[in-house]
């Protein structure tokens, strides 16, 4: 896509696209720490609802499930286009993702453990699993397993909490 088809498409001269914006790259960059941003808020306010580990990663991936499909497919081409920039814009997009979702469930893991809701275990790498689990659950193929959000919902907090080896419902 060409500056022209952007210009266009948004009904800017090209002109006034270029007075904001030097190239597609800087464009492409902003559009993503825009969403990045807004996501980081959205994300926030539903983690500070929350009354405890379990219900406030509920309450941020049911926000998650909510949004628009381009909306979280954002996230997709952050992680896919993340070696094509130069430093430090690369950085800047990295810690912009980070922020907007791995480390905001991070400090909720963090917290949760710290109130044995969890097992001890590495915060870090078990929001990087929790992240992965929902992405899965995002993709054509769990869309034919599960019939509703919730019952996705339900799947990624009952593996991340219960795990895999328990049958829901069973105590132990």
């Amino acid at each position: 896509m060409t500056m022209d088809q952007i210009a266009v498409a948004c009904s800017v001269t090209k002109g006034a696209l270029y007075h904001h914006f030097s190239s597609k790259e800087e464009l492409y960059l902003a559009l993503m720490h825009n969403d990045l941003a807004g996501k980081r808020a959205l994300f926030g306010e539903a983690v500070a609802a929350g009354r405890d580990c379990r219900d406030r990663l509920r309450r941020l991936t049911a926000v998650f499930f909510d949004l628009p499909r381009q909306s979280r497919e954002v996230a997709r081409l952050v992680r896919r286009d993340i070696n094509i920039f130069g430093e430090p814009a690369r950085d800047d997009l990295v810690r912009a993702y980070q922020s907007s979702l791995p480390v905001l469930i991070e400090g909720v893991i963090r917290d949760g453990i710290r109130d044995g809701e969890l097992a001890p275990a590495d915060p870090r790498l078990l929001s990087w699993h929790f992240v992965a689990m929902v992405e899965v659950t995002l993709t054509g193929y769990a869309d034919s397993v599960f019939e509703t959000a919730d019952d996705k919902l339900d799947h990624v907090m009952e593996l991340f909490f219960r795990g895999a080896g328990t049958k829901q419902g069973d105590n132990e």
